[in-house]
């Protein structure tokens, strides 16, 4: 059954002011916009007449925009370089409401960036700069020193896995414990390689890619192998939910003890962009369980918040009266 239109709302007024601590890999998205009318006489490739230069937060750091745009208060916990893309993402993540004061340097890795050279709306290349190796025993001890002291009245925490080595092991491991003992909601936004670390967890979000992935299983279509695959992953987890989201499909939660998992009817009228829609679904879902909804209601609001965001353009994010405005 629908949850009521008035609890919904309630739940959302719920939010502001939520502290939640958002752990994982932050990212810099550069982008470059502008136009082409020539080929270069160097090479054969396109000249990029630029007019527009922007950067954002990706990666972990997008949600943790996503769960200031919804009146959180976020802590972020991650690494940057010892760099001029490292400030420049701090000066943005802290201009966007986020603490960022649990993200030290690490003087031997960049910071993760994205370049995108976009011609309208083409990318004609994008450049990386990263480092994919595990954080230094170090460095893990700072964030994980950062992590207990901000977690001191967290209302919930989000791990938010790219691959890029911010989660150990081991500090994978401390910070589900901790939130456990302290009865503090841990929501998973997963890496494939990382799949099968996160157990004893709140719940996490793959897309339905990622489910069939992080089980090594070769994907199968039918709703009765969404549900076999789903309730393998909340088994091997020792999971309290899985919520798979499935694009045009919606989405669908698999609960501990529960006989069949409860379907959430995808509710965007039109899909312009996906990016970014897994962040505003975690931050969303974890903003609603902080607040007491239960995993029907809290899947119900994430939806409806991830409707909203793909019918926008790039890394967007919803806000509490955006998502107010399109509840029925």
């Amino acid at each position: 059954m629908q949850p009521k239109t008035s609890r919904l709302k309630t739940i959302l007024k719920a939010f502001k002011g939520k502290k939640i601590i958002v752990v994982g890999d932050v990212m810099l998205d550069h982008f470059i916009k502008g136009s082409v009318s020539r080929i270069s006489p160097e090479a054969p490739v396109p000249v990029v007449d630029v007019k527009r230069e922007f950067f954002v937060a990706g990666g972990a750091g997008n949600v943790a925009v996503n769960l200031a745009a919804l009146d959180a208060k976020p802590v972020m916990i991650s690494v940057v370089g010892s760099d001029l893309g490292g400030e420049v993402l701090k000066d943005f993540l802290r201009k966007n409401g986020v603490n960022v004061n649990g993200i030290p340097e690490d003087l031997d890795r960049p910071t993760t960036q994205k370049i995108r050279v976009m011609a309208e709306q083409q990318q004609i290349v994008r450049f990386d700069r990263e480092s994919k190796k595990v954080i230094s025993p170090a460095i893990a001890n700072t964030c994980m020193r950062n992590f207990e002291n901000a977690v001191k009245g967290a209302d919930g925490v989000i791990l938010s896995d790219y691959g890029k080595g911010m989660l150990s092991d081991h500090n994978i491991r401390q910070i589900i414990s901790i939130c456990r003992k302290k009865n503090i909601p841990v929501c998973v936004d997963p890496k494939i390689d990382n799949f099968a670390k996160y157990k004893n967890i709140t719940c996490m979000t793959p897309n339905t890619k990622e489910a069939w992935e992080g089980v090594a299983e070769t994907p199968k279509s039918g709703e009765a192998e969404i549900e076999r695959i789903g309730n393998k992953i909340l088994k091997m987890l020792n999971a309290d939910s899985i919520l798979i989201t499935r694009s045009a499909e919606g989405m669908s939660l698999f609960e501990k003890g529960a006989k069949k998992p409860y379907t959430v009817k995808a509710t965007a009228r039109e899909v312009y962009d996906v990016t970014g829609a897994g962040d505003t679904v975690i931050s969303v879902l974890t903003l609603a369980l902080s607040v007491g909804a239960n995993l029907k209601e809290a899947a119900v609001l994430a939806n409806y918040a991830a409707g909203i965001v793909v019918g926008k353009s790039g890394t967007a994010t919803a806000s509490r009266k955006e998502i107010e405005g399109v509840l029925a």
